[in-house]
């Protein structure tokens, strides 16, 4: 090893020398970022930290230009925040990288992703091996270009989205004072910390989760801001002007600027956030792409490789005569070293938890170490709701109906933890035992969200994420818009994340065509892995939400009635009928003048419908019959789930009818799939209208007689 610039010099003289090396090794600071004095700081640093941080910058820069693709600025440039927070402050042992009390590190900026796989390489993380480093961005390597969660250990969850890890890590920090609450300090103990890039908190979500983070005084939540000044077009300075120490004070954060390139402040840092009473941004000032001595500190080492030249500069300044990819052994054993730190403390917790009595310890091993229903318990709470409507029935909202099954599943699931953002009342998501969650009480069940949408549903995902608990929340269909990134990150990574959302169509009424959802239904059925569930009556939403609850590998909405509907499920019936996604409501009467096609055992009309149209497509059979026309209706509560259900038994359910139609207030878009493309729908083509919701179904034609008509205009 060349003796690299970044060493503490004897004299004061030295240091000032150093310095201006240094400097001139990271590149220039962006036009309007003022230039680090690094005298001091540099004098201050060791050179063990030095070649540690430098082994993340090397192998960043190899792998990028192995790639020819990549962002080297961010590993470069925060190389020395992740040095300290790894070896010093981050508890975790590699040997068991999902053990539930270690800390969670979010990389929010996710397109700095080189970073963290150096890391998890360095620490000495089984799986990412020197082999895997060099398939950076390759197909079906444990590098990807962003971090995946549930392909790579060691990666809590999934980002590239900007601001998603942000309000990821709110909801991890929720679900660790939640779960500390329920289950004790002594085997939920840990802290969320976060690396942020500007770009993370230029996005709008941040606001709403830096808001609820503050406000529910989340101490365990550490943000670091990688603060370089710097945006893919050029220096931030042309876009914003936000002092973000201040917004974050105001939101009620503990908030401090660092020198992001010394050890010392970065250490005192975070010894001062692991001691407050609020959430901490550290405002770490670093330079881009520190190290490349002409790309550095500007825009050009932000999201390309730096090129063979500029790497082999940027080498000889940092004092890395190292091949690439290879680490020199004693730095290796160093970062190996800081790996194996945490795992007395994991022994330790072990017998902690090994004391637990031994009911909170089932339950703390069910919720979070394998996170089981309680299969037995579910099906019983889901029967006796059944049984009850078989007994009395309700003619009622389906959001109505939701909150009844609430009251008995989150009884028997306590890891249930639900929420609105601001419509309480309107979405029927808090049931009369559960206690409000807030900075005084995190053993509550229910957060008052907020109007936060987009906050809300990527907290979630963190909770889930977390383990320990299944988050539902609620809010209207409409605003799925402001949710659909969190419920497509939820998706991709396979988590059980359940979205309320009522007022689910025109038959919302008064409100009018600003919040009548048209298009939301056929957009939320186009992200894959993401179940839609919309019941047509209490029977169904009970069963709905059994199916959404019993969904361990991916997110599920319910979309939910403003308005009342029939109870069309009469008596008791212990399966669940949507689980195949769709199923015979009411067979077709043989009609006493059959057609030829009837006499060959040919149902001449299949009606499909899907939430309060099911009882339309019912009364629509009614009138057919007295037209002396056979058919039948078929409910279709989860289009997903039919569209998997084996094929003999989705061809028996959707059958050979002369006629199909559908029957959905709503676009037509994705019905095609089981009505075909000569099927007849009656829903809607446009935007609604404001008026009460009976004259809207009327005036857009979604009624009993339009069906018929439209049907019987298809069998002439």
């Amino acid at each position: 090893m060349i003796k690299p610039d970044r060493i503490v010099a004897a004299s004061a003289q030295k240091n000032l020398a150093q310095a201006s090396r240094v400097v001139a090794a990271a590149g220039a600071p962006a036009p309007g970022i003022p230039a680090i004095d690094f005298s001091s700081a540099r004098a201050k640093e060791h050179e063990e930290h030095d070649r540690m941080a430098n082994a993340i910058r090397a192998l960043a820069m190899d792998a990028v230009e192995e790639a020819k693709s990549g962002h080297p600025g961010l590993p470069m440039g925060a190389a020395d925040i992740a040095t300290v927070l790894f070896t010093r402050f981050l508890k975790f042992d590699p040997a068991d990288p999902a053990w539930p009390d270690r800390d969670r590190f979010v990389l929010s900026a996710g397109h700095g992703s080189m970073l963290l796989y150096a890391v998890l390489h360095l620490l000495g993380y089984e799986t990412m091996t020197i082999e895997e480093i060099k398939r950076f961005r390759q197909l079906g390597s444990l590098t990807p270009g962003h971090p995946e969660h549930g392909h790579t250990p060691g990666v809590e969850t999934t980002t590239g989205p900007l601001g998603q890890g942000l309000a990821n890590a709110v909801g991890m920090a929720i679900a660790e004072r939640h779960l500390a609450a329920t289950f004790g300090s002594a085997v939920v103990d840990h802290f969320t910390y976060v690396l942020a890039s500007d770009g993370d908190l230029m996005e709008g979500i941040s606001q709403e989760a830096i808001a609820l983070a503050g406000h529910l005084k989340l101490k365990k939540l550490v943000v670091l801001f990688d603060d370089n000044g710097i945006s893919i077009d050029g220096p931030l300075a042309l876009a914003d002007s936000v002092d973000q120490v201040k917004r974050f004070e105001a939101a009620g954060w503990a908030a401090r600027r660092i020198d992001g390139h010394d050890p010392a402040a970065i250490a005192a840092a975070l010894e001062a956030a692991k001691k407050s009473e609020r959430p901490s941004l550290i405002a770490c000032r670093t330079i881009i792409g520190f190290g490349a001595p002409n790309k550095g500190g500007t825009e050009k080492a932000h999201g390309a490789a730096l090129g063979a030249e500029e790497v082999a500069a940027a080498r000889q300044k940092l004092g890395w005569s190292a091949p690439a990819f290879e680490i020199p052994p004693a730095i290796r054993a160093q970062w190996r070293a800081a790996g194996e730190r945490g795992r007395p403390a994991r022994f330790s917790w072990q017998a902690r938890l090994a004391a637990l009595s031994s009911e909170k310890r089932a339950a703390f091993e069910r919720c979070i170490l394998r996170g089981d229903l309680p299969a037995q318990a579910l099906a019983a709470a889901v029967h006796e709701v059944k049984r009850k409507l078989a007994q009395a029935p309700k003619d009622i909202a389906t959001r109505a109906a939701s909150e009844f099954a609430l009251e008995a599943l989150t009884a028997v699931l306590p890891e249930m933890l639900g929420g609105s953002a601001d419509l309480t009342g309107s979405n029927n998501t808090r049931t009369k035992a559960m206690a409000v969650l807030n900075a005084a009480d995190y053993a509550g069940r229910f957060i008052h969200y907020g109007v936060r949408e987009h906050a809300m549903a990527a907290a979630m995902n963190g909770m889930a994420l977390h383990g320990g608990i299944i988050p539902y929340s609620g809010t209207f269909l409409v605003f799925s818009d402001y949710c659909r990134p969190a419920i497509r990150l939820a998706a991709l990574m396979g988590l059980r994340v359940i979205h309320v959302m009522t007022h689910d169509s025109i038959g919302l009424g008064e409100d009018g065509p600003t919040h009548q959802p048209v298009e939301h239904l056929a957009a939320l059925r186009a992200i894959p892995n993401l179940k839609v569930f919309r019941p047509c009556d209490p029977v169904e939403t009970v069963e709905c939400w059994q199916l959404a609850l019993q969904s361990g590998n991916g997110p599920s909405v319910l979309a939910l009635t403003r308005q009342n509907t029939p109870q069309l499920r009469q008596g008791f019936d212990e399966r669940n009928r949507c689980a195949l996604g769709a199923y015979e409501l009411l067979a077709a009467e043989p009609s006493p003048y059959p057609p030829p096609q009837a006499r060959e055992g040919r149902v001449e009309v299949s009606l499909f419908a899907t939430g309060s149209e099911v009882a339309v497509a019912v009364a629509a059979k009614k009138l057919l019959a007295e037209r002396k026309i056979s058919a039948r209706v078929v409910s279709v509560p989860c289009f997903e789930l039919l569209a998997a259900a084996p094929q003999d038994k989705r061809a028996a359910i959707i059958g050979a009818a002369r006629v199909n139609v559908a029957v959905e207030a709503g676009i037509r878009q994705g019905w095609d799939a089981i009505i075909g493309s000569a099927g007849v729908f009656v829903g809607m083509t446009g935007f609604g209208a404001s008026a009460p919701y009976k004259d809207l179904y009327q005036k857009f034609g979604i009624t009993p007689e339009a069906v018929a008509e439209a049907t019987l205009a298809r069998l002439r």
